[in-house]
């Protein structure tokens, strides 16, 4: 009868052990956006509608079979996405992974037709391939690779595929630095015709490079069209002509020069010498969203101060992406990482409309980390998280304003 009375007494007592380790389920809150986290100038919130689209077809880009299983390929981590006159797109992933961590390459771009049907593989194996970060077509539909593992921007030709121009060049293979701290290079000054993570290109209306030598270095390098050195502006910071992760770049119809300081949560704009001219930050109204990833997961923010470094990237209209539609110089499109949402804004930052939520359902943006924009109506997401590039058809003329 003890023993009986004893193991009833055990077998309660992991019941109710059980009971309490599950009985909860905890759920991290939602931060609720306001004012505080906006500069004064920018902390009323701009009202604009948002922009219906198509159903996302998820079958849209038809990927090559994978020799020897006969088995299509995945896109993997999708960092960048662009298109060219023809509307063939070029998606830059991360998914041909060789070699080790520090000294592997990882970089992938695979071009599509029109109608999304596979066409080719570019610079496979390339030296200059790491892990991609950008990619862009220029006006005669040449391809720029941007590659942040490599340290390089590589030119190939639009038609052969073949290498045209390199700028920057990759530490070599049998360097220390591929043994050890892959943060190490941090540690390297900025260098005339060099760079430490680089993560975008643009063009001027001269024909003129601009690299943005992202995440090491808070500068803007310029090169004339050969690729001869000509100079950078910008350094780390907070201030004007400061930035903290100079993350993409483009250059407007006036050959002003955009530029996504990311962790500094806003666009700075320059002439094409550098002079800073204003900055453009978007304060859309936001629903009190669950975050689906945690990559886009918003940190806790105290008031802004304009003398304190902040980390905003998770503020809703961040800049991680832009892109200026080939059909519409007077409008730019901005993604942000959180909420998931691409804005179109005119020339002087105001907000035309937007689409997009986190999540991770197709028709869900999410970590949007690259755009392409053939049209201002036809836009393809690059998605890092969700391992994807989404293809959206807009439809503005159904849009209706309404406010969060």
């Amino acid at each position: 009868m003890k023993r009986m009375l004893k193991a009833a007494l055990l077998a309660t007592a992991c019941v109710g052990v059980a009971t309490a380790a599950f009985a909860q389920l905890e759920v991290r809150p939602v931060v609720d956006y306001k004012d505080i986290y906006y500069p004064p100038e920018f902390a009323k919130p701009q009202i604009a509608p948002e922009i219906p689209f198509d159903p996302v077809d998820p079958h849209w880009f038809k990927l090559p079979p994978s020799a020897p299983y006969g088995q299509d390929v995945d896109f993997g981590e999708v960092s960048a996405v662009t298109t060219n006159s023809k509307g063939h797109v070029f998606v830059l992933n991360r998914n041909d992974v060789r070699g080790n961590v520090y000294g592997g390459n990882a970089t992938q771009v695979l071009e599509f037709d029109e109608k999304g049907n596979f066409v080719r593989e570019i610079g496979h194996g390339m030296y200059g391939f790491a892990y991609g970060h950008g990619i862009r077509a220029d006006k005669d539909d040449n391809i720029w690779v941007v590659d942040k593992g490599a340290d390089m921007v590589t030119k190939f030709d639009g038609v052969t595929g073949k290498q045209l121009l390199v700028l920057g060049r990759r530490a070599e293979a049998s360097a220390p630095y591929w043994k050890g701290d892959p943060d190490a290079r941090g540690d390297r000054p900025p260098e005339e015709g060099g760079f430490a993570a680089p993560t975008d290109v643009a063009w001027d209306s001269k024909g003129n490079i601009y690299v943005s030598d992202g995440y090491v270095h808070c500068r803007v390098a310029k090169f004339d069209p050969a690729g001869n050195w000509i100079g950078s502006f910008g350094k780390c910071g907070t201030g004007p002509g400061e930035f903290h992760t100079v993350h993409n770049v483009q250059i407007d119809k006036n050959d002003h020069v955009w530029v996504a300081d990311r962790t500094n949560g806003r666009i700075q704009i320059f002439d094409t010498n550098g002079n800073y001219l204003r900055q453009v930050i978007v304060n859309v109204p936001t629903k009190k969203y669950q975050p689906l990833m945690g990559h886009q997961y918003p940190s806790k923010y105290e008031a802004f101060t304009p003398d304190k470094k902040q980390n905003l990237e998770p503020r809703p209209g961040t800049p991680d992406a832009l892109c200026q539609p080939k059909d519409n110089p007077n409008v730019m499109l901005l993604g942000d990482i959180y909420p998931g949402r691409v804005y179109k804004i005119d020339l002087s930052g105001k907000v035309l409309g937007y689409f997009g939520h986190v999540g991770k359902e197709w028709g869900n943006p999410g970590s949007i980390h690259g755009l392409a924009c053939p049209s201002e109506n036809l836009i393809y997401t690059a998605e890092f998280v969700n391992d994807r590039v989404e293809r959206f058809v807009l439809h503005p003329e159904r849009a209706k304003v309404t406010g969060n």
